[in-house]
């Protein structure tokens, strides 16, 4: 966090949401708070990152709609107001600094090439326009320019990065039981005065100052996403610590390293979107972690708290690779997968990506995706590696399919999974494949995930279920597998050999 100096007289500021929509335990809003004569939050619906043909989905926004409604009416508990703009930000943010008269701006970085080159247009105008700008650090625990090897290069693998993250976090800005401080939003900020509020409504944008916006409801009822009630993860601050405090004292999260693969159970954090868009903080949920383990009662119940911890520093890992080769957002980090010969079948892309396979392991993963904008992670690496490796299509088909329906689609992460699965990414085992008839026998054993999700075949023996060796008469509509799984796998072998 910079250390600012800042002259008795207090600033006219502005703070600028991004993928922090909370008003507690935020870096850059505690400092604004802090700082500022008059404070003013903002949010811009940037339609490049709202653009549902490439990087986002129905699912995330209406996550992102309700929890703007929540923030807006946290400005307004404190005093002042939440402005939500719609257009490019370049733009916005200096016509609304012009507007209303202010000095300063502050925001929160993000490490996505897009928004990286975004910041650095608008800083410049805004400091040719003799402004103040101020950013900090708040989606990551630590600081990518932080996690470095001997030779001071970025790391590409999670084991390393993983042992160095640990050693960062305990050798800076902890207290002595561990926690990570929290920086506190004032109870009370100040609003802006009459006459900046009638600069606004006279102005073109005057339609954003009302502190429940027209643009959030119009996002939200354009939105199709119709089946928020079979999403686990719930927009809003609120909801975001409720659901990290039922993680943590329900005890799912000390049984997590032996439930969270079983794709029927309730076992896992389910705060993926709540991370993504920042309704809760890297920092809450470390805590959260230390504080299960402070009152675990066995080395089994830390062990597992530590697993989740592992899965807190692999989002951090793909964070940092991105931030360090942004290049990764375009294509492979292994370069010879540019000449991988893809078969890329549509028929079989469209029957993976509508749950129609015949494989019913990977068709009851993505029909949980396409009904209730998430996915279960486990599910997540199966129907990955089933793209790439036995329907021999092009990891970048799936990635973009993940983020058009994710509800906690994330470029780094979802880059970071697909890149994993598909082996064209930073992992020392390239040829990792996943047997589909083995992985449901292993973690879906009862088949509860299988019929859950596609209830025609619920009077399927769970033996068949599993192997999906189904006979014709037992069907009832759902498709012959498409694939042989052993042929498929062994040509991808042999074209991955012809690639070397």
């Amino acid at each position: 966090m910079p250390n600012l100096k800042y002259k008795m007289t207090k600033f006219r500021s502005i703070f600028w949401h991004r993928r922090d929509l909370r008003i507690e335990d935020n870096i850059g809003l505690f400092e604004a708070s802090k700082n500022s004569k008059t404070l003013v939050g903002v949010y811009i619906l940037d339609p490049n990152l709202l653009n549902l043909n490439k990087t986002t989905s129905e699912a995330k926004n209406w996550f992102l709609g309700e929890s703007l409604l929540e923030l807006q009416s946290n400005w307004e508990s404190r005093g002042s107001r939440l402005l939500i703009l719609n257009g490019d930000p370049i733009k916005l943010i200096s016509k609304l600094a012009n507007l209303i008269k202010a000095e300063c701006i502050y925001w929160n970085k993000n490490i996505e090439p897009y928004e990286i080159n975004r910041d650095k247009q608008i800083t410049n105008q805004l400091l040719k326009e003799k402004r103040k700008v101020y950013t900090f650090l708040d989606q990551l625990i630590v600081n990518p320019v932080n996690i470095k090897t001997n030779n001071e290069e970025p790391y590409k693998v999670y084991g390393p990065f993983y042992r160095k993250w640990i050693d960062n976090i305990n050798r800076t800005n902890l207290l002595e039981n561990s926690l990570i401080q929290v920086p506190s939003t004032p109870a009370k900020i100040s609003d802006l005065d009459e006459r900046e509020i009638s600069s606004l409504k006279n102005s073109d944008i005057n339609y954003c100052i009302t502190r429940k916006s027209q643009v959030v409801y119009d996002l939200i009822s354009s939105n199709r996403f119709n089946n928020s009630n079979l999403c686990p993860c719930k927009p809003g601050e609120s909801n975001s610590i409720k659901q990290l405090n039922f993680f943590i004292h329900s005890g799912i999260i000390n049984s997590y390293n032996q439930a969270r693969d079983i794709p029927s159970l309730e076992s896992t954090s389910t705060l993926s979107a709540a991370l993504s868009l920042g309704t809760i903080s890297c920092r809450a949920v470390w805590n959260g972690a230390q504080i299960s383990k402070k009152i675990a009662t066995d080395e089994y119940q830390t062990n597992s708290i530590d697993i989740w911890i592992k899965e807190l520093a692999w989002r951090e890992f793909y964070q940092n690779a991105l931030f360090n080769f942004p290049e990764l957002e375009k294509g492979p980090y292994r370069k010879k997968w540019f000449n991988f010969p893809w078969g890329n079948r549509t028929d079989w892309f469209e029957a993976w990506e509508n749950g129609f396979t015949g494989i019913p392991i990977i068709d009851a993963s993505m029909r949980q995706l396409k009904n209730s904008g998430w996915m279960h992670n486990r599910c997540r690496m199966i129907v990955a590696s089933f793209l790439v490796k036995d329907l021999l299509i092009d990891w970048r088909w799936g990635e973009s399919f993940f983020m058009k329906n994710l509800v906690d689609g994330d470029l780094a992460s979802n880059n970071g999974g697909w890149q994993w699965s598909a082996s064209s990414g930073m992992d020392p085992k390239p040829l990792r494949i996943f047997n589909p008839f083995r992985q449901a026998s292993k973690f879906d054993e009862n088949g509860t995930y299988i019929r859950k999700w596609i209830p025609e075949l619920s009077h399927i023996s769970t033996s068949d279920l599993l192997s999906g060796e189904i006979i014709s008469s037992e069907r009832k509509g759902y498709p012959k597998p498409i694939i042989n799984h052993k042929i498929q796998t062994s040509t991808f072998k042999e074209l991955y050999s012809s690639i070397n």
